[in-house]
């Protein structure tokens, strides 16, 4: 799968999971699991895709790769089941927002890396990113999925945000769970 989306310049879903659909059937050397079908599951029906860039090869076949997330889609119909899952999808945007919604986004955006700079003072790695031209400079709707990442956050809550079609929605949730996270400190 990671050859073909590399040589073919495909985007790589990555997603969480609904539940199992076949398990593989006994334990297997790492050679016979380089080369067979695993554990295959129904994936969720919004995930995040991407350019697939391959960092290292391991001698014995693993790879290292990593998958520069750049869009939002939700499944359509599968083409192809084995020996991986290819499906057509459509991109899932987020509402058109007026002027006054922009505003609101931009100043939630602030709201956020003035919280995030309290809750990590001390911590002068945290403090620099947060203060980062690439921080300060992203556009709110990038932000409001950008942030997400950085709360370690458990996969329900991560999938929730990912399906808000709302980046204003997205924001007041994580400000939330910031402030909430705050308080724990506190």
């Amino acid at each position: 799968m990671v050859r073909q989306c590399i040589d073919q310049n495909l985007l790589m879903g990555v997603c969480h999971t609904e539940k199992v659909l076949h398990r593989k059937e006994r334990e297997q050397t790492l050679e016979e699991a380089l080369n067979s079908n695993q554990t295959t599951y129904k994936p969720r029906g919004i995930f995040s895709a991407g350019p697939v860039e391959l960092l290292e090869e391991l001698e014995d076949g693993r790879m290292l790769i990593q998958v520069n997330n750049e869009v939002r889609l939700q499944l359509g119909e599968e083409k192809q089941t084995l020996p991986f899952g290819i499906w057509a999808c459509e991109e899932l945007v987020d509402e058109a927002l007026d002027e006054t919604g922009e505003l609101a986004l931009n100043q939630s955006q602030s709201k956020i890396l003035q919280r995030l700079l309290a809750v990590t003072h001390g911590n002068e790695d945290a403090q620099d990113m947060l203060n980062s031209i690439h921080w300060r400079s992203m556009p709110a709707q990038t932000f409001s999925f950008a942030v997400a990442g950085l709360l370690g956050m458990p996969p329900e809550t991560s999938q929730a945000l990912l399906e808000m079609t709302s980046a204003q929605m997205r924001l007041d949730t994580v400000l939330e769970m910031i402030n909430t996270m705050g308080t724990a400190l506190s």
